[in-house]
């Protein structure tokens, strides 16, 4: 699986989960944007379109690309966002990770990751993938219910349809 993380040299690498990502040779961080692969999907917070199981032959076939760098910086405009036209943002999760455990939607670029491969049925690489954190699995129990939702349905409409019922539960 191909794991792309652009790096905005924004973060300490002692803590950050890309780079202990790059350590166990699970994915490569390039820091110029000419160095993203073409045709990859591009986790982005501004995408309409939610990832779902619908985007599975392009994951498989390009792979993933994740930004790590805070999106506080970052516009929808952002010349990251025009390299590829596969934009995909995340439905509702809840973080694991010990700098944002329980707060909703502040995964970390790990997480964003894993919950994409989980999404669109690599369930095994994404366990694979969380396999070197020790809160990893965590983060896929805390949020089992919902990503197997996510993983079950067609399309992003659904995905979205579902993340709509979950939030207004209890309302």
């Amino acid at each position: 699986m191909k794991i792309t993380i652009f790096n905005g040299k924004e973060c300490d690498k002692k803590k950050c989960t890309s780079f202990k990502l790059e350590k166990l040779k699970k994915a490569k961080i390039v820091y110029h944007l000419n160095q993203i692969p073409k045709g990859s999907l591009v986790l982005n917070p501004y995408s309409l379109k939610a990832v779902s199981p619908e985007d599975r032959n392009i994951v498989n076939r390009n792979g993933i690309v994740g930004l790590d760098c805070s999106w506080n910086n970052i516009s929808s405009s952002t010349a990251f966002f025009k390299l590829t036209k596969f934009h995909r943002s995340l439905p509702f999760l809840i973080a694991a990770n010990p700098v944002n455990y329980g707060k909703p939607c502040k995964l970390s670029t790990v997480e964003a990751i894993v919950a994409t491969l989980y999404i669109t049925n690599f369930k095994e690489e994404a366990e694979n993938m969380v396999s070197g954190f020790k809160w990893g699995h965590t983060f896929i129990e805390l949020n089992l219910e919902l990503l197997e939702a996510y993983s079950n349905v067609k399309s992003s409409k659904e995905v979205v349809n579902i993340q709509n019922e979950f939030l207004n539960q209890d309302r």
